[in-house]
């Protein structure tokens, strides 16, 4: 099977087992493709291709056995971020045509040399998950925060994310948007960020981020090299700009560092909830291509936490919640918001890409029954 003939269809996330592995793969190419990664379907495909013989050594066989829902843990990812380090690293010169964009016509067995000869390294990348943080998806939470101040609640915000992995969306205050023609953060920024704009434009309000903080269970820092790589390699090679971003957000870190604390996110909301409510100033709780990825009980123990403060917020203290996740009927990305008091409901807002490459707009599209 080729790259054009893999189909993407809806599993349950934490489905384990040979056909769960064999299905994540498939998936993973298909996505890769669709959204315009080539080069990183073609790895992906060729990885698909690995399980069905016994090359790849004990990476592959680990692989192939893997304990785990492969879907959940982004295994493909795993191993494909594995083999983007090493050739980021200058350690396998054999993969340059193929991260070069050329066509290379033995992918299969030119990866399966590598992973032989790099087992010990790339065991190591198994072991934990991926890490893809992305700039470009900030422009989705400054898209995002304009919605609730059109409607006359705070435009000061107190952001605070789940899964921030370097944080680098926690220092988006630093950053500036053009949304459309509607232009948000200073003119000074660190990072311009322009996302191709489709559909209506977003309401134009002044808004003020006053203070940004996350978590993760394994966050990253951006001045140390080592850690830089290994973001570095989950970017799709394909998307040169992306390179430029994280370059333009290691450099703002060393200038002031995000703030981001080692939980998990339910601790991390309830912590975060627990605190007294700032007048005048909207709590927010964000994520992007983080939900998928918690158990169902974190999931549940964070849903049930924010609706009870939002039950208690007011017009001078209220809360949202901002969600940019796979849909995992459609595989599109949506960016969707709950706010209290008002609108509790889940309001999708726009379709996106899940890089930050482009932002089709709804604004006033259909509610939701939940992120999932």
């Amino acid at each position: 099977m080729d790259v054009e003939k893999a189909r993407y269809r809806a599993i349950d996330p934490q489905a384990t087992g040979g056909e769960a592995v064999t299905r994540a793969f498939e998936n993973q190419v298909a996505y890769c493709r669709d959204n315009g990664a080539a080069i990183t379907a073609s790895v992906c495909q060729g990885l698909r291709e690995l399980l069905e013989g016994e090359r790849g050594g004990s990476v592959m066989e680990r692989v192939r056995r893997w304990a785990g829902p492969p879907l959940a843990d982004a295994l493909p990812l795993r191993l494909a971020g594995g083999l983007h380090a090493l050739h980021l690293a200058g350690e396998v010169s054999e993969l340059a045509p193929l991260y070069s964009g050329q066509r290379v016509s033995n992918v299969t067995e030119l990866l399966a040399d590598v992973i032989e000869r790099h087992e010990a390294g790339l065991l190591r990348w198994l072991d934990g998950p991926p890490q893809t943080n992305e700039a470009g998806r900030s422009s989705n939470y400054a898209a995002a925060l304009l919605w609730p101040a059109d409607r006359g609640l705070p435009a000061r915000f107190a952001l605070n994310e789940i899964g921030s992995s370097a944080g680098i969306n926690l220092m988006m205050a630093r950053y500036r948007f053009d949304l459309g023609g509607v232009a948000v953060g200073p003119a000074d920024a660190v990072m311009p960020l322009c996302p191709e704009w489709r559909g209506d434009r977003p309401p134009r309000c002044e808004v003020e981020i006053a203070s940004a903080r996350g978590c993760d269970i394994a966050p990253i820092d951006l001045t140390d090299r080592a850690q830089a790589l290994r973001l570095r390699a989950y970017i799709w090679p394909e998307f040169t700009e992306r390179f430029a971003r994280l370059d333009a957000a290691i450099e703002a870190a060393g200038e002031q560092p995000p703030q981001i604390s080692r939980e998990s996110a339910e601790t991390f909301v309830a912590r975060v909830l627990a605190e007294p409510a700032i007048p005048g100033m909207m709590r927010v709780i964000m994520h992007s291509v983080v939900w998928q990825y918690l158990r169902a009980e974190q999931r549940a123990a964070m849903t049930e936490a924010i609706e009870q403060a939002g039950a208690q917020a007011s017009e001078d203290e209220p809360l949202a919640w901002i969600s940019l996740e796979a849909n995992r009927d459609t595989h599109r990305h949506e960016l969707a918001v709950r706010y209290w008091p008002g609108g509790a409901d889940w309001q999708r807002l726009a379709i996106a890409h899940p890089h930050g490459a482009w932002i089709e707009w709804e604004g006033v599209g259909e509610a939701l029954a939940s992120t999932n």
